[in-house]
C-alpha cells in the first residue's frame, strides 16, 4: 500500500468515525488526488478552521475555482456545515475530508467523473 492509499484510508476512517458518513471510496480517492502534494505536507494537509483567511481560501480556490460555484453566502454556510460535521472540537481537520464533505454538500460529484 502506497503513502497516498494510507492517507485515503485515514480520511475514510475520519469520515466514518468523526463525521458519521459512509464514504464513497472512489470519490474520496479522486478528491484526495485533486489535493495534490498538499496531503503530504503537515501544514497544508489540514484546514485551520478558526482562521477566516483560510476559510476564504477554501471558498475561492476550491468552491469557486474547482467546483465552479458562484460567489454567494451559501458557500461559507456550506463550509461551516462541513466543519460542524467534522466537529469543531476536532483539532486536525484534513483538507481532503473537508473537500469531500463540500463536494457532497453542493452535489458536485460529477466534477470528479
Amino acid at each position: 500500500m502506497g503513502k497516498r492509499d494510507e492517507w485515503i484510508e485515514k480520511y475514510a476512517e475520519d469520515l466514518r468515525n468523526k463525521c458519521g458518513v459512509t464514504p464513497d471510496m472512489d470519490l474520496l480517492t479522486k478528491v484526495t488526488i485533486g489535493c495534490g502534494p498538499a496531503i503530504y505536507n503537515a501544514d497544508a494537509q489540514t484546514i485551520a478552521s478558526s482562521q477566516t483567511s483560510e476559510l476564504e481560501t477554501v471558498k475561492k480556490n476550491f468552491l469557486i475555482k474547482k467546483l465552479g460555484l458562484t460567489e454567494s453566502p451559501e458557500l461559507m454556510g456550506g463550509i461551516q456545515k462541513a466543519l460542524r460535521t467534522y466537529g469543531h472540537s476536532e483539532r486536525n481537520k484534513y483538507r481532503a475530508v473537508v473537500y469531500y464533505l463540500l463536494v457532497k454538500h453542493f452535489g458536485k460529484e460529477a466534477i470528479y467523473d
